[in-house]
């Protein structure tokens, strides 16, 4: 093998190899590879397997979405953890499926309604939902193309959707058992409503956000007979039925069991006595709307107050009077001119800006309103939800997200679950003719006969999704697959759905599967940002369809790059630049494989004994042990970025650059040795694209069958520790002093080639040397050195115009006509100085008590390794300024 025949990993086309061509170009790779995967049931989970299983549910998109960058991420992280397992040897289910989104697709089937001039009152309820039916089989469900698109691994035969049968049966199955247990009950509450929607939603479907609004103080009452009180919505003192203060409050004592009367109603209300009132805050009174605030519910509770409803589902008054029909903010500018009009308004505040409840599909304001409505008891679900964590039973990752779900569930109101919507599951209890209220199991008849109706409400969307964990697995039937696949092993998803959904599926897990939570771990993730951390938006401009990345740039770039930035529980920020270094990424591995197996890479026949390797061999086997073995503790951590982040650098830096690099000489020498590190380097690559594979399935995929000649790497086995011939090494092969002859080896190269840029050297431009190597572990990689620094044999006449001391060698040059010797001692003065400001200012930090004392260990440990690089530093620049020639 000759010199001009060797090319670097990332050279444009050269001998055409049969198998791999020049360029790698995902879109003609992609596709076909995920059909195949799927065609083959790689990903399909065998329930009577002996193996041990290793189970993960999809967090089920809308039926309503498409992919969006989020999903990317997270279905990123999932399916790399599912990958892994299925190479380990687990039986793996990674389950797929959709939810119905009760409000969200109403409303899209509604909006194309409208657009054919109807509304679903005039279809009625049993065509609308076949409308919605319908809609679903043509339009919904996008998002499972999308799906394939990445490469999501999940067992497409299982997909579930929550209002298919068989989790139909699993709601009206747990429905009844909640209600027969007096788990589930029936009350009038106040409940957020929103005025779009038409339906109650439940708390955590609120988004608070600070809106300007105005602050209006109102005089209720006469003389000494009168009390202030301040509000921000006006128009609900129509429905006013007490004016409440502090039983302390020495101001209103003498008011405490009176009455006073209520403007522009002509109706006398009340003063009462309420530990609930804050008497510093305000004037120390406040008005009692029953209906339509929730403190004020529980005081009209407390009081027995009437609850007097002033606002229809629609948010418009309906109180007689002069105000009735007007919408509530048209009813709050005319109330509040009324009452100026009568002199009764004593200060107004505007703008003043105040926290308000939105609803959080359709961003309405919401209307705290009275309703009848079924309820979840929640305390009983709670206390075993949130005992299965401090037991230790299920595990949250990072840690330090317990106390955010303890805050929550050990908080918990109960749970409205019923919504005034046609599309979901419809509640499974009947009214008879007399007041009579049935609940029906799903193996009960309903009632039927004159006079009896079911529930016209559906439920909370999040009923259902909190059952998936086993409702997809066919419960409430005992069947293998709950027996193999629940509890599921660990559950990914980002940390604002903690409350929404992990909650309930633990509360609902613990219930239903007696006391068994549904999932050993929790593993949460932050939110996708642009990459100036701001959050995504269509309405901020910065919204990225990550399908237009994968087209431009290959799913495995938008893959790597998410999970690159994946640090638990902290959010992702993300900008196209990045997608593009992961693209040059797969097409550095692409051409670097290519070039290896160009150059006889292959994994045929045992690895060479360790008497036959050369230092760079055990180096760069030993540093392949010691990745396995970092990556395998990243997976189990759930530390995506810094397992991404060691297999780039281990891929890039260690096996494409240095040791392909280094290998050169051996190659273009040919015989044993480069048989030997032929072979060194096919198993090099062998494990590296295994590693590689969970995050980047494509690109992997298509190298390693190329390389191995095998079947596919999606059911090749996870690497484990390598065990090199000849090497006593219970843990894998590992040599230290390998590692440390090439370290100081990358120390000379690196520190002689920049000098070289300093000098403003061509890469490619050859320079006379001396290299002083005796007595130190260089002196048998002379030929690497001076073939990779591009350094000549010294000559006669040779003059050495600069000495670097590196690792303990002497690199002497002869830059007769190409440096500027005063300029590169101004430059090595300059450096040396800002070496010696870090060394002092290094030390004197560390030589504080009070810093020591107080800094973090991570902090101490940052200072003492910047004093250990300056301190080198002060020795390489030291011992180049003195190898300068004298002026």
């Amino acid at each position: 093998m000759t010199e001009n025949t060797q090319q670097s990993p990332d050279s444009g086309p050269t001998n055409s190899n049969p198998e791999l061509p020049t360029q790698y170009a995902p879109a003609e790779v992609e596709g076909p590879l995920y059909e195949r995967w799927v065609e083959r049931g790689y990903f399909e989970a065998d329930a009577s397997s002996d193996k041990e299983p290793y189970t993960i549910v999809i967090p089920p998109p809308n039926v309503t979405g498409s992919l969006h960058l989020g999903h990317a991420f997270e279905h990123t992280l999932i399916d790399a953890l599912t990958r892994r397992k299925r190479m380990q040897g687990f039986e793996v289910l990674w389950q797929p499926g959709m939810d119905h989104a009760g409000i969200a697709t109403q409303n899209v089937v509604e909006r194309e309604l409208a657009k054919e001039g109807k509304s679903r009152h005039d279809l009625g309820r049993e065509a609308f939902v076949e409308r919605v039916w319908q809609w679903k089989a043509e339009s919904g469900g996008q998002i499972s193309g999308q799906m394939r698109r990445l490469g999501d691994g999940v067992a497409w035969s299982r997909e579930r959707f929550t209002m298919d049968e068989g989790l139909s049966k699993a709601v009206q199955t747990i429905f009844k058992k909640l209600y027969d247990d007096e788990l589930i009950y029936r009350a009038e509450r106040i409940i957020n409503w929103c005025p779009r929607c038409l339906t109650a939603i439940s708390d955590i479907e609120v988004e608070y956000q600070n809106d300007e609004g105005e602050l209006v103080s109102i005089r209720y009452g006469e003389g000494d007979a009168s009390i202030v009180v301040a509000t921000t919505r006006a128009e609900t003192m129509l429905g006013d039925t007490a004016v409440a203060v502090h039983p302390e409050d020495e101001r209103y004592k003498h008011l405490v069991g009176t009455e006073i009367e209520l403007p522009l109603t002509g109706r006398r209300i009340p003063v009462v006595a309420d530990e609930h009132v804050d008497p510093e805050f305000g004037t120390g009174a406040v008005k009692v709307t029953p209906a339509h605030d929730p403190n004020d519910f529980e005081i009209g509770q407390r009081h027995n107050l009437p609850s007097l409803t002033v606002l229809d589902e629609r948010a418009v008054i309906t109180a007689h009077g002069p105000f009735q029909g007007l919408d509530r903010l048209e009813a709050r500018s005319a109330i509040v001119a009324a009452l100026r009009a009568d002199g009764r308004i004593v200060a107004e505040k505007r703008p003043y800006e105040h926290s308000v409840g939105h609803c959080s599909r359709c961003k309405t304001t919401i209307e705290p309103r009275l309703s009848m409505q079924w309820w979840v008891k929640v305390g009983p679900l709670a206390e075993t939800a949130s005992k299965a964590v401090r037991d230790g039973d299920v595990a949250i990752h990072p840690k330090e997200m317990e106390s955010r779900y303890f805050g929550w569930v050990d908080n918990l109101h109960d749970w409205c679950i019923s919504r005034q919507l046609w599309w979901g599951h419809r509640i499974p209890v009947w009214y008879g003719p007399n007041g009579e209220m049935v609940c029906v199991g799903p193996d009960d008849e309903a009632p039927t006969g004159e006079g009896w109706h079911q529930e016209t409400d559906v439920l909370d969307t999040w009923f259902s999704s909190g059952l998936w964990p086993f409702s997809t697995l066919g419960w409430p039937e005992k069947t293998e697959s709950v027996e193999k696949f629940y509890p599921n092993s660990v559950l990914v998803t980002g940390y604002d759905i903690l409350f929404f959904w992990v909650v309930r599926m633990m509360m609902f897990g613990t219930y239903a599967m007696d006391g068994t939570p549904p999932f050993h771990t929790i593993a949460l993730h932050g939110m996708v940002r642009d990459q100036f951390g701001k959050k995504m938006s269509k309405s901020f401009g910065n919204a990225v369809n990550p399908l237009d990345w994968m087209d431009k740039y290959g799913s495995d770039a938008v893959r790597f790059t998410l999970a690159r930035g994946a640090n638990p529980g902290v959010d992702v920020p993300i900008g196209e630049d990045w997608v593009q270094g992961s693209r040059n990424f797969a097409n550095k591995i692409w051409n670097a494989t290519r070039f290896a197996m160009m150059n006889g890479a292959t994994v045929e026949g045992d690895l060479p004994s360790v008497e036959q390797m050369s230092a760079t061999d055990r180096w760069i086997m030993s540093r392949l042990n010691a990745t396995v073995a970092e990556v395998d503790a990243f997976y189990d951590d759930y530390q995506f970025a810094k397992l991404s982040d060691t297999l780039f650098h281990f891929a890039w830096d260690e096996v494409f650059d240095w040791y392909v690099e280094l290998s050169k000489t051996t190659f273009i020498a040919g015989g044993e040795q480069a048989k030997v590190s032929a072979r060194v380097l096919g198993e090099v690559l062998d494990v590296t694209l295994k590693l590689l594979h969970p995050v980047v399935p494509f690109v992997t995929e298509t190298l390693w069958t190329t390389l191995t000649g095998k079947e596919s790497v999606v059911i090749a086995d996870w690497p484990k520790a390598v065990f090199v011939p000849g090497a006593d090494a219970p843990g894998g092969f590992r040599d230290e002093a390998a590692e440390q002859e090439i370290a100081s080896l990358q120390q000379v190269i690196t520190e002689v080639r920049r000098f070289r840029s300093d000098q403003g050297l061509q890469p490619g431009q050859r320079v006379p040397a001396q290299l002083d190597l005796n007595g130190t572990v260089l002196a048998a990689h002379e030929g690497a050195i001076r073939q990779l620094l591009r350094l000549q044999p010294a000559g006669d006449g040779f003059h050495a115009t600069a000495t670097l001391p590196v690792a303990g060698a002497t690199v002497a040059l002869d830059l007769s006509g190409t440096i500027d010797v005063e300029a590169e001692r101004k430059r090595l003065t300059k450096a040396l100085a800002a070496a010696e400001k870090d060394k002092a200012q290094s030390t004197a930090k560390l030589g504080n008590e009070a810093f020591l004392a107080k800094a973090a260990e991570a902090a101490v440990a940052k200072i003492r390794k910047r004093l250990e690089t300056a301190e080198a530093d002060i020795e390489r620049l030291t011992a180049q300024l003195a190898g300068l020639p004298k002026a």
